[in-house]
């Protein structure tokens, strides 16, 4: 990468996008620049890995080709606001943040620069993210290329229309909660039962992961895989129709609308 690249913000999201690009000599530490009101964070993170600590956000601006904007979404507003009398149509923006529109980055700014919405998760943090990426109109290929690349390094990328940017975050976004809390049920009730908290899990991500891998190359459909463990009259269509019972597949559809709509509230 030969562009300058700057975070605004050096919370986990940001350091795993900066550690997915050093650990993969993608680009060099002096290419990257860093800015971050608790000071403390921003000097370890910066003295860790050899990047560039900036007294401010402009100053990142300023300095940078691509500026990703990695602060909480109630932020976002403030934040670009402040950075207006330093922005150029040059500037590549992207945001991270939940809910936050094309639109609302650019009227932010004052500025109709270039940006790119992603809709990242925190497995990134372990180079295993899923990435949902939307890039504006008038954005050059090559800048597209480079921020694409940023978060590939780090896991599975999907390019989206704006339209769907809200529904996905349901999807990828927010979705590893649901699965830790998953596991969370199946760990309690092993432990309920006396089974050692340690080997469930060890079980459990196991079993997560090969489900997740037959999901992806078995060539078979979910309902198909279903049927597969399934006996007649055996354990896990007794386990089925107990969680049928129990409204699970319509609590996870109805959690996924909340999803969304929290997302659609937040662009407002």
């Amino acid at each position: 990468m030969q562009k300058k690249i700057g975070f605004i913000g050096a919370g986990n999201m940001a350091t795993a996008i900066i550690n997915g690009m050093l650990t993969n000599g993608a680009c060099a530490p002096q290419s990257l620049f860093l800015f971050d009101i608790d000071k403390d964070k921003l000097a370890q993170l910066c003295q860790s890995r050899g990047i560039n600590a900036c007294p401010s956000a402009a100053q990142v601006v300023q300095a940078c080709d691509i500026i990703v904007l990695a602060v909480k979404p109630q932020n976002y507003r403030e934040v670009l606001f402040d950075l207006r009398s330093v922005v150029t149509k040059e500037k590549v923006f992207v945001s991270i943040a939940a809910g936050i529109s094309i639109a609302f980055f650019t009227q932010a700014l004052g500025c109709d620069c270039p940006c790119v919405r992603v809709m990242p998760n925190t497995p990134l943090l372990l180079g295993e993210g899923a990435t949902a990426l939307c890039p504006s109109d008038n954005i050059k290929d090559e800048d597209f290329q480079t921020v694409y690349d940023m978060f590939a390094l780090s896991g599975v990328c999907e390019i989206l229309p704006e339209s769907q940017m809200n529904t996905v975050i349901a999807v990828n976004g927010s979705s590893p909660a649901y699965v830790y809390l998953f596991a969370k049920a199946m760990a309690d009730y092993a432990k309920q039962e006396g089974i050692e908290e340690k080997t469930a899990m060890r079980l459990i991500c196991a079993t997560l992961k090969g489900s997740a891998k037959m999901l992806e190359e078995s060539g078979d459909t979910p309902d198909a895989l279903i049927q597969k463990v399934s006996s007649k009259g055996g354990t896990t269509i007794a386990a089925l129709n107990k969680l049928e019972e129990a409204g699970f597949y319509t609590a996870i559809q109805s959690a996924m609308h909340s999803c969304t709509k929290r997302a659609q509230e937040l662009s407002q």
